[in-house]
């Protein structure tokens, strides 16, 4: 399901094609059959997969309002993650990424991408909220939902869906352009898959709510969003896009959730410290540092706040922003002394002492931190980044080639290796590295130039080099693969 109150273009085509509407229709969701693999034939799994990674490439790499930052996505995938281990399908393989919009959104792409707006994150009251929004994206990607549409309309081809993505991406700064596009393309399509729609969408509320429920969170968080939603929708009504007002929020799905809430015993589920400071970072980041920092200011006043560490979190993040770092080292000191265990307060307390040249405290700071938080990422990044910035590069080289073995497919690790390659003058190996970077974000022709720098580079041996012949000659193939996907 999409929750909107506003969308831009990108999200248009998630909404219309990639994600399913908000959809309503008098018919229980218990009395719905199990669609599951409906159309395993016409879209694997594993296209599917391909889809979705090559439409999160052009997000993650060229998308501007895509959130590139560790602490969140980190805690969306922790978040994520918990719910998946309960799903029908916990070997998918999810990603949750963040998109920095006011507006109040997640939506669903192929293959278990799915993204998360930071007005969602702000307008959750509670932690059973935002988890009950993602529960029901899990249950879209887990029942195929994205595939079953393929297979109600031949209209929709794969390649179709893969190229609106791409074209709609690229239009962003054109609404009416973009919105052209999917008139013109998608208009049919979609309005002979409403029907279909409303089933998907009551599908996944079952099964968003018991994977709610297994994760262990409170369950009327679903219904109390729901009625929030509805309220904020007939705000914006006028605001909405066509899409949204053919398929507008009623009381109906609200009164379904809360029929199942009713045998559920009540019991109170408390917020993880992570969803506190992951609020709190996200409304420091909003706006100019100044008015920021006057906002947590006024909240640690007045005590309007559901969290004292929090607030003093989210006033460190914003001296942060300002360059105001002796400020910032204040404030996450006072939050310590609470007895507040969390990897985003080291980080940003290392990343404090790094600024003040304090680095000696800084790297002690990363360390003990990641041996108590050993799989937080952001701390792995903050952590390899400040061993590069202190010019350690072979100590850097050595913790990237280390991460590498746990996380082959990161971009952060790889341009860890890649720096600390050129701090140690060796350019064969760090273009080595940055054409596996080119490669992870779909680059090919970016690879391929990397690799041809790399056999240029003159200070391979030959081991090395006959390495990089090999995988140019890899790379070129791919290629040409590719070539032919797209003629056909």
């Amino acid at each position: 399901m999409r929750y909107h109150i506003t969308m831009r273009v990108t999200h248009r085509f998630f909404a219309g094609v990639l994600a399913c509407a908000l959809v309503v229709q008098p018919l229980r969701a218990d009395d719905l059959p199990e669609l599951g693999d409906v159309a395993s034939n016409e879209l694997s799994p594993a296209m599917e997969k391909k889809i979705g990674q090559q439409i999160m490439n052009e997000i993650r790499w060229r998308e501007p309002t895509y959130l590139d930052d560790p602490d969140i996505e980190n805690y969306l995938n922790q978040l994520g993650a918990r719910l998946v281990a309960v799903s029908n399908d916990p070997g998918l393989g999810f990603q949750f990424f963040a998109i920095e919009d006011p507006s109040i959104n997640a939506f669903a792409m192929p293959g278990g991408f799915i993204g998360v707006h930071t007005g969602l994150i702000l307008s959750a009251q509670t932690e059973s909220e935002l988890a009950g929004v993602l529960a029901h994206e899990i249950s879209h990607v887990t029942q195929r939902h994205i595939a079953r549409q393929v297979f109600q309309s031949k209209k929709l081809s794969m390649a179709s869906m893969l190229a609106m993505g791409l074209a709609l991406l690229a239009a962003r700064s054109n609404p009416q352009a973009a919105g052209a596009a999917i008139t013109a393309t998608q208009a049919g399509a979609i309005s002979s898959q409403l029907a279909f729609s409303r089933d998907f969408e009551r599908e996944a509320d079952r099964l968003g709510f018991d994977t709610l429920r297994q994760a262990g969170y409170d369950v009327r968080g679903m219904s109390g969003f729901f009625e929030r939603l509805q309220q904020s929708s007939r705000l914006y009504e006028n605001n909405a896009t066509i899409y949204l007002r053919t398929h507008p929020i009623s009381g109906e799905r609200m009164s379904d959730m809360q029929n199942r809430e009713q045998p559920v015993a009540y019991r109170q589920v408390a917020d993880s410290t992570e969803f506190q400071l992951v609020r709190a970072r996200v409304r420091a980041m909003q706006g100019r540092p100044v008015d920021a920092i006057r906002d947590f200011e006024a909240l640690l006043r007045d005590r309007k706040y559901m969290s004292e560490a929090s607030a003093r979190y989210g006033l460190a993040v914003a001296y942060a922003r300002k360059g105001e770092w002796p400020a910032a080292e204040r404030e996450l000191q006072t939050v310590r002394k609470m007895k507040v265990s969390s990897p985003m307060i080291d980080r940003l307390l290392a990343e404090a002492k790094f600024a003040q040249s304090q680095k000696e405290a800084g790297l002690a700071l990363y360390r003990e931190a990641t041996l108590r938080f050993p799989l937080n990422l952001a701390l792995l990044y903050g952590y390899g980044n400040a061993l590069v910035s202190d010019k350690r590069y072979a100590e850097a080289l050595k913790f990237a080639e280390e991460q590498l073995k746990n996380y082959p497919q990161d971009v952060r690790f790889y341009k860890i290796r890649a720096e600390s390659y050129a701090g140690l003058g060796r350019r064969s190996q760090q273009h080595l590295a940055l054409a596996e970077m080119s490669l992870i974000k779909g680059q090919t022709a970016g690879a391929i130039e990397q690799l041809e720098l790399a056999q240029k580079a003159g200070d391979a041996n030959f081991y090395e080099l006959s390495v990089i012949d090999g995988r140019l000659r890899d790379v070129k193939r791919r290629q040409l693969e590719e070539m032919k996907e797209r003629r056909n």
